[in-house]
């Protein structure tokens, strides 16, 4: 038995020691010789024969440094011979010998020029032994060498010249995975002519330096604004030229009728005077159409905390085929079939139709001839050109930034595309023909404020002050003109009710300024509430 248990003994030790062996070898350090000659070019080339080891073996080569506070260094290899090289990995399988060309490892400093390189170093195993030879096209200077991490200061085993003084030599035992032998060999100054590669780092300051090319980039945005702001001049500065040409006198009563200039109706003139379509030109077509006989509006009871409404009733016999498109549109959009509805019920229908009272309105200043195209098309058409402008120019402010130092050319780009989309409000130009109708338009305005009207025979009065009123609104005169037409009535006494507005019970023409006021302002809130005309 005891023979047996030692042949069994013999067996499993012979087993152990096969399996082991290859495990020792795969673990057994490298030996290393290297020569690096420096030719007269900058170019450095490094040959070296691996030997010992097992298998395939990987060396990370260096291929950036720090160089200082804002650029690293870059280190080029080339011409890899005897392995394969990819993204700074490179893969041999032993033995091996490898040649490869370095650029970017010397520095003039001084009176030499400095050639450092990590000859040795990035493996995956460890290095029992390095040696490594240098020359170049001239004598030695000085020679230094470290051992350990790349920012070791440890010096190496050995570091010597030959003789002639044209040789460096370096030796390193032992060298653990990762860590590198970095040789150190000053020549004479400009004997390679070499030179470091520096990459600048990035940094706000960097990107968006100033620079003549980025200066001159500014400039000329510059005067790109003073052009654009010349171009606004001239085309607002037309319509001051007619305005003050065709500006004068406007007298709006003929023959005890009221006839305002050009005969623009309150909507028109809101469209025309601002160059949008919104909530205010609505609530005085409101007020124009019961003046004008096309509805009632008759303001409710409530008690002292109840919310304010009124009625507004259809009236059959107004007259027919009169009304302008987007007046016929809103008269369509308030009643939607029905006879009479509360102000405070305008929602639903009535607020999916009123895009088309907006749409007709602009249409409609566009045939009367006052604009050439659609202030709101134009608008959108120049501020969407901007806004494009600005998200290119966001784009080309990271590219530049990151990739150049120019990155306020980026910048200016996306000032230039703000810029265009803030002034593409002002795009819109009046025709000469619509320059002249604001012209009368805003004499007509000063008569409304400024003139004597004590002449207009008093049984004229309630219905041309009441035609005045849709007027006001858009001139924001509401207070004044309610007042006015409070004041009189056909017969000189005081009246219950207007024609086209009805209180309620215990209420007089006293107090018709405050409700007129009330209700301009809650139709005006009303409009402006519904999903269309947010953005008016």
């Amino acid at each position: 038995m005891t023979g047996i248990r030692l042949v069994l003994a013999a067996l499993v030790t012979t087993a152990l020691a096969l399996t082991a062996a290859p495990a020792l070898a795969a673990n057994a350090g490298i030996t290393a010789e290297v020569t690096m000659t420096l030719g007269k070019d900058g170019t450095l080339h490094v040959a070296e024969k691996i030997t010992g080891g097992s298998g395939e073996l990987k060396r990370t080569l260096v291929t950036r440094t720090r160089h200082d506070d804002t650029h690293d260094r870059l280190y080029e290899i080339t011409n890899v011979k005897g392995g394969a090289y990819a993204d700074g990995v490179l893969t041999v399988t032993t033995p091996a010998t490898v040649e490869y060309d370095v650029k970017g490892a010397v520095t003039p400093t001084g009176k030499v020029e400095e050639l450092r390189w990590f000859a040795v170093g990035g493996w995956n195993v460890s290095v029992d032994r390095a040696a490594v030879v240098v020359t170049g096209p001239g004598q030695v200077q000085n020679l230094s060498c470290f051992a350990g991490e790349l920012t070791s200061a440890i010096g190496c085993t050995t570091a010597a010249m030959d003789h002639t003084g044209t040789r460096a030599e370096f030796e390193q035992q032992g060298l653990a995975p990762g860590q590198a032998l970095t040789v150190v060999v000053g020549f004479p100054e400009g004997a390679s002519g070499g030179r470091p590669i520096l990459d600048e780092r990035f940094s706000l300051a960097n990107a968006f330096a100033l620079n003549p090319v980025t200066g001159g980039a500014l400039a000329a945005l510059l005067l790109l604004l003073l052009g654009g702001v010349g171009l606004l001049y001239w085309t607002r500065g037309r319509d001051a030229r007619v305005i003050g040409h065709e500006q004068g006198a406007v007298n709006p009563v003929q023959n005890g009728h009221f006839s305002p200039p050009d005969g623009v109706r309150p909507g028109q003139i809101g469209t025309l005077v601002d160059e949008q379509a919104d909530v205010i030109d609505v609530t005085a077509t409101i007020v124009d159409l019961a003046v004008r006989g096309y509805l009632r509006i008759d303001e409710q009871p409530r008690q002292t905390y109840d919310a304010p409404d009124w009625l507004l009733v259809r009236l059959p016999h107004a007259p027919a085929n009169t009304l302008l498109p987007y007046e016929q549109a809103l008269h369509d959009a308030i009643f939607d079939g029905r006879d009479a509805v509360l102000l405070s019920q305008l929602s639903g229908s009535f607020a999916a139709h009123l895009g088309e009272v907006r749409d007709a309105l602009y249409a409609d200043v566009v045939r009367q001839g006052w604009f050439a195209r659609r202030p709101d098309a134009e608008r959108t058409r120049w501020t969407t050109i901007g806004i494009a402008l600005m998200v290119a120019g966001v784009l080309a402010t990271a590219a530049l930034a990151w990739f150049t130092s120019y990155g306020l050319l980026g910048l200016a780009v996306i000032i230039a595309g703000g810029a265009l989309a803030v002034g593409g409000q002002y795009m819109p130009a009046k025709t000469a023909k619509g320059a002249a109708a604001l012209a009368h338009t805003l004499g007509f305005r000063e008569f409304l404020f400024s003139a004597d009207l004590g002449n207009v025979p008093e049984k004229d009065r309630v219905e041309l002050f009441s035609r005045y009123l849709p007027y006001a609104v858009i001139f924001d005169g509401v207070e004044h003109w309610s007042r006015l037409v409070a004041s009189v009535t056909g017969n000189g006494h005081q009246a219950d009710n207007l024609y086209w507005y009805h209180g309620p019970a215990e209420w007089d023409l006293s107090k018709f300024a405050g409700s007129m006021r009330t209700f301009t302002t809650t139709t005006s809130g009303a409009i402006s509430a519904t999903r269309q005309f947010r953005t008016f």
